[in-house]
């Protein structure tokens, strides 16, 4: 007998974020299949099923097919070859992601996977770090009046080309830490002014996260605060800040700048 393959977001850091259903699935589960950036304390939930680091934490340079690097694609297909077997075996099976797993989660080739060897599967899904990003900052993503599309983007490709665009009122950059200083290039030939607040948010949903706001022009700052940590940048109408009162004994991680807001693409 096969029981269905449970991919299930756990949330963009600290275990807490996981929806209940996800956490009832995991703790359901044999062995688990866990990505590099998953709380370690969601082990919690599963104590006694047997955990699999399968995370991806680097590319070759060596191009593969399609033109993504080698290391991706043998990486990806070890993840789904052994959910086949895994679950052929009788297991059941839990493949946890970071975040949300139809967010940026290779969550269609592991799919297909399954389909093709007749397992079926149940996705649960998380929340997005775009999500954590804007709760972090208290910053909504769409604003009424201002702010009615929001657009969520790698700002690199596969092939390493870095991308940016405006085709949103806010836009939403995952995987953009170590090219900040570019991506503000990209952002302005893209025709987003010098002056459209930027929010650049570390490490979000995890205690030590860390934000800070920015200009399209002065992009390139946030690099050193967010140094080798997952970031995430918000640009136009989300990134503007809303007026607040001030919190006793507020974190010393967030830096606020307070740009103006910014009009509609």
């Amino acid at each position: 007998m096969t029981h269905p393959v449970v991919i299930i977001g756990a949330g963009p850091g600290a275990a807490d974020l996981m929806t209940v259903r996800g956490a009832r699935r995991l703790g359901e589960a044999d062995v688990v299949l866990f990505d590099a950036l998953t709380d370690p304390a969601l082990r919690r939930h599963a104590p006694a099923a047997r955990w699999v680091d399968v995370g991806k934490r680097g590319f070759s340079a060596q191009p593969g097919r399609h033109g993504a690097p080698a290391c991706d694609i043998s990486g990806q297909a070890r993840i789904n070859a052994l959910l086949v077997k895994l679950a052929q075996q009788g297991l059941r099976v839990v493949r946890l992601k970071g975040g949300d797993p139809s967010v940026f989660g290779r969550l269609e080739e592991e799919l297909q996977a399954l389909a093709e060897a007749g397992l079926q599967a149940e996705v649960v899904p998380g929340v997005t770090a775009a999500l954590a990003a804007a709760a972090a900052t208290q910053r909504p993503l769409t604003r009424r009046g201002s702010g009615r599309s929001v657009s969520l983007t790698t700002a690199m490709t596969r092939s390493g080309a870095l991308h940016a665009s405006r085709g949103a009122d806010t836009e939403v950059f995952y995987m953009a830490g170590r090219q900040l200083a570019a991506l503000a290039r990209r952002l302005r030939e893209a025709g987003w002014p010098d002056d459209t607040p930027a929010s650049v948010v570390s490490r979000a949903g995890w205690p030590d996260q860390l934000a800070s706001d920015h200009r399209v022009a002065t992009l390139a700052q946030a690099s050193v605060l967010h140094a080798g940590r997952p970031t995430v940048v918000i640009v136009g109408v989300g990134a503007a800040a809303l007026p607040r009162a001030p919190r006793r004994g507020a974190s010393k991680a967030t830096v606020a700048a307070a740009p103006e807001p910014v009009p509609s693409p």
